[in-house]
């Protein structure tokens, strides 16, 4: 199969050919302001299935089903979420996923057998536009090789899906760069996922947020994952990743100890480290994720810097940050992405 890319410049042309293509029951990769999806007709459970075996995928991982319009997802579930339209009102469109029962229109395909549909409307005018044209709703998760980093450009999307898929819109760089935060509305709000929308921006509009304690810590044994991005290792580069979290001097030099274990022994080594404590590394070989004043810069940068990482090394030392605001979402794909090989510092 051969993989076209086009622009989405002309967003109503782009939208077209996709649209076309999600019709038929084929795949298209699209960009919202999280990551780039990987996209199939969510009502066609045929179609759905061709984004698992395009990327490698578990059928038991649940997709997220995206909309063009507030409206329509309430076709997706049965009856209306508790504080959806609160919720809708002031984060969609954007990076807030919300889960609730689901509707009989919904195939199990999307929902890996689950009671319950995840949903969400990107803030992203070609990603509308596809769905839109489309007249579904888009089953899509990130557009990459089950258990990659997730692609946060369309050259990192031809790198997993070249031959795989028939069309990728590319729209550049995304711009948050790691997934949609996932609530469940199904009883006590709670955040399975976290990302961009914060549990600090959820208080503010339903008082009571909880925290599923898979967030930074691996599923249960025999616990089944509720939503996208809960498995235990996931986000990863095929080099290995540890973590370090302290503050940034004691950080660095904890990790500036493990790069010369590792060097010494003969493997590449690169560090992904944060600007305030770069300055400790001397001339050891290190890549600027971002800064802790800052956690959504560290979340925009991530993905990308594992895969250009990950060409160069054969060991990745990866510098872990505070749980506060994007953090939380920073943290939980870092940990992911190393296994939860990670080292906390007194």
């Amino acid at each position: 199969m051969k993989t076209s890319v086009i622009s989405t410049f002309d967003t109503n042309q782009a939208a077209a050919a996709g649209a076309k293509i999600i019709r038929a029951g084929g795949l298209v990769a699209f960009p919202t302001e999280t990551v780039y999806g990987l996209g199939a007709d969510g009502l066609n459970g045929e179609a759905v299935n061709r984004i698992f075996e395009a990327k490698g995928r578990p059928n038991d991982n649940p997709l997220i089903l995206h909309v063009a319009q507030k409206a329509d997802a309430f076709r997706l579930w049965d009856g209306e979420p508790p504080f959806a339209r609160a919720l809708m009102d002031t984060f969609w469109p954007g990076p807030l996923t919300l889960i609730y029962h689901r509707s009989p229109l919904v195939p199990d395909e999307v929902t890996a057998g689950l009671s319950t549909v995840a949903v969400r409307m990107p803030n992203n005018e070609a990603a509308r536009a596809l769905i839109a044209a489309s007249g579904v709703p888009i089953a899509a998760p990130s557009a990459n090789l089950s258990g990659k980093p997730s692609p946060t450009r369309a050259e990192h999307v031809l790198q997993d899906m070249d031959g795989r898929i028939p069309l990728i819109l590319d729209g550049g760089p995304c711009r948050y760069g790691v997934e949609s935060t996932v609530l469940s509305l199904t009883g006590t709000p709670t955040i399975l996922r976290p990302g961009a929308v914060t549990k600090e921006m959820l208080a503010a509009v339903l008082g009571e947020v909880a925290l599923a304690p898979s967030i930074l810590a691996p599923l249960g044994a025999g616990e089944k994952a509720a939503s996208p991005g809960m498995k235990y290792k996931h986000y990863a580069p095929n080099a290995q990743v540890l973590v370090v979290v302290g503050e940034p001097k004691a950080a660095a030099a904890r990790i500036s100890a493990l790069y010369d274990q590792f060097a010494g022994a003969g493997k590449r080594v690169r560090i992904a480290a944060t600007a305030e404590a770069a300055p400790f590394y001397g001339s050891r070989s290190i890549a600027l994720l971002g800064t802790r004043q800052d956690p959504t810069t560290l979340c925009s940068r991530l993905f990308g810097l594992l895969r250009e990482l990950d060409r160069e090394a054969d060991v990745i030392l990866c510098e872990g940050v505070g749980t506060q605001g994007t953090g939380l979402a920073f943290m939980n794909r870092l940990l992911r992405s190393a296994g939860f090989h990670v080292e906390y510092l007194p």
